[in-house]
């Protein structure tokens, strides 16, 4: 009998099948979490050959994972505190990011370094840059490159010339987070893993004091199952110690929320060619390039509210326009903001009250048999940490197979260089635009031909989104027939960006994405309605929170808007 290959598809029929077989099978490993750490061991666990089933309360990258700064770094400052093994780490995973796992997701962009003191600054940057590309950050990208105060400004006019005496040049890459999540955990299905969004887990289950499996529930239907599993790994982020507590006990480590907000603001409203790093009094402030937009952030403060949804402040975002402002010849206003964003860093707890100073490592337990907590780290280390909690596992499974991520690409790496030299051909094939060509390649890679196919029986599917035209029409549809994808939000918000790259922040793409996902879904026309409706109503609430000062008051603000998933009451497992 020859082995059937798994499929990468994660739509209704693929969702289906996954209850099924969480049901019946006995899995070798759960991961509960589908945040970029709970996919990437789901992955590393599917590619060592164990039964390998991921269930995710809300949507793939619902949390921290798809609300990052969007950048795969080896993060400079950390050379300041001396974490040397922490530089070198993210360096080496970044490399591997960007020529063997993910070429199509993750890509080049060069920084700028203003230095603002003459004499002792340069050579002072200078060494920690001559370390970072000593340790792995010149591979694939060019070297540190010094430029006087007229260069720096030719590739940055945006800058007040009295802010700086000159400026390093240097790279590192970035990412859509989201759709980076949702490939990783597209690409353990792939490898065999029983993937499933909402699904809830709602109880830890025990015999002996061991943990033998759990009880989920699909929060679209109410429908209660037992999955049985060898070892339950928890990589629920800043839900990881709820899920210890769900376990009957307090676990090795704590977690603390620290949240960061970002804001993106229209490409045209900065001057600039590259991205630009400032230090600020606590941290560092990034200004990124990303398509036709700016990202600027990010802050990093205490929060104790809703883990689902942060909230970010008014106090937040004046933050972000101070310190920005203090640099920019044109000053940023409110008035230009088009998206903002707020996540939730999983820190581990430390000694320091100041969140800045908590511990960006991460850190594996095993806080009963057959469990394994995963939480800290970057969003750049993931598959390390992935494959830490995995090792972790070898406690209660026995001896495992090493590790192969570090050779595995992800679900449309194959193939994707070939098809960016093809992209004249492409554009002429389909009749679109070779710049179109080029963008969905950078979203899709050699999977392309997947989304393009949908049009064979409807070709306005190649039509642009009509008040989002970055976007094709198919990509909406493709979401749900393929990525999983069972609300609006998913699409308006992590399949797409629409929900900061827009002004109207996905609602006026709404009833055209509900149109066009509806028939795949079975959708009636009432919950058409009620899907536009409680879209609206989210980008309501985080609009009015953005106009308050407290988190208190934004949080309460936030609040008001209904859950998209309205069968979720208190969720304790998601990222």
């Amino acid at each position: 009998m020859v082995m059937q290959p798994f499929s990468a598809k994660l739509g209704p029929d693929e969702r289906a099948q996954a209850w099924k077989e969480l049901t019946e099978r006995e899995f070798d490993v759960l991961v509960i979490g589908g945040g970029v750490t709970g996919a990437g061991t789901a992955l590393d666990a599917a590619t060592r050959g164990l039964r390998t089933g991921l269930v995710e309360a809300r949507d793939f990258a619902s949390g921290t994972s798809s609300r990052s700064s969007k950048l795969f770094h080896g993060g400079l400052r950390y050379l300041e505190q001396l974490n040397f093994s922490l530089v070198a780490e993210a360096l080496k995973e970044r490399e591997l990011m960007l020529t063997t796992i993910a070429p199509h997701l993750v890509h080049p962009v060069p920084f700028l370094y203003p230095l603002s003191h003459r004499g002792w600054e340069r050579p002072y940057v200078a060494a920690g840059l001559t370390m970072y590309d000593q340790m792995g950050g010149a591979r694939s990208v060019p070297r540190q490159k010094h430029l006087t105060r007229g260069g720096a400004l030719k590739l940055f006019p945006g800058l007040k010339s009295g802010v700086l005496v000159g400026a390093v040049r240097y790279y590192d890459a970035q990412a859509d987070d989201a759709r980076h999540t949702m490939t990783v955990a597209r690409t353990a299905a792939h490898y065999g893993a029983v993937v499933r969004t909402s699904t809830e887990v709602v109880e830890i289950i025990k015999e002996a004091d061991r943990v033998t499996g759990v009880v989920v529930r699909d929060v679209e239907t109410d429908e209660r199952a037992t999955v049985k599993a060898k070892v339950v790994i928890n990589a629920t982020g800043v839900w990881t110690d709820d899920v210890q507590k769900m376990a009957g006990g307090r676990g090795r480590f704590r977690v603390r929320a620290s949240k960061g907000v970002h804001i993106l603001v229209a490409r045209d409203r900065i001057a600039g060619e590259v991205g630009l790093i400032l230090r600020t009094e606590k941290s560092v402030l990034f200004v990124i390039p990303w398509f036709q937009h700016w990202i600027i952030g990010t802050t990093d403060t205490d929060w104790t509210h809703d883990l689902a949804h942060p909230a970010a402040t008014a106090t937040d975002i004046e933050y972000i326009l101070e310190h920005v402002n203090s640099v920019m010849s044109v000053p940023i206003t409110r008035e230009d903001i088009v998206g903002v964003y707020a996540g939730l860093r999983p820190l581990l707890a430390g000694e320091s009250e100041d969140t800045s100073q908590l511990s960006r490592e991460h850190a594996v337990a095993r806080p009963a048999p057959g469990l394994i907590s995963i939480a800290g780290g970057k969003y750049t280390t993931y598959r390390v940490m992935a494959e830490d909690a995995v090792n972790a596992a070898a406690k209660d499974l026995g001896a495992l197979k090493d590790s192969v991520t570090e050779h595995v690409p992800l679900v449309g790496a194959d193939g994707y260089a070939a098809m960016v030299n093809l992209k004249h051909e492409l554009a002429a094939e389909t009749g679109l635009p070779e710049w179109r060509i080029e963008h969905l390649l950078g979203r899709y890679g050699s999977q392309l031909h997947e989304v393009l196919a949908l049009s064979e029986d409807d070709p306005s599917l190649l039509e642009p989104v009509k008040d989002a035209e970055q976007y094709l029409r198919a990509e909406l549809k493709y979401a749900v027939t393929h990525e999983g994808a069972l609300h609006l939000a998913d699409v308006l918000a992590r399949r797409t960006r629409m929900s900061i790259e827009t002004k109207h922040r996905g609602v006026g793409a709404a009833e055209e994405a509900a149109a066009i996902m509806a028939p795949v879904l079975k959708w009636s026309k009432a919950k058409v309605k009620d899907e536009i409706t409680a879209y609206a109503e989210r980008v309501k609430a985080e609009r009015a929170s953005q106009e308050l000062d407290t988190d208190e008051a934004s949080d309460a603000a936030r609040g008001e808007a209904p859950e998209t998933r309205p069968g979720l009451r208190d969720v304790t497992a998601t990222t």
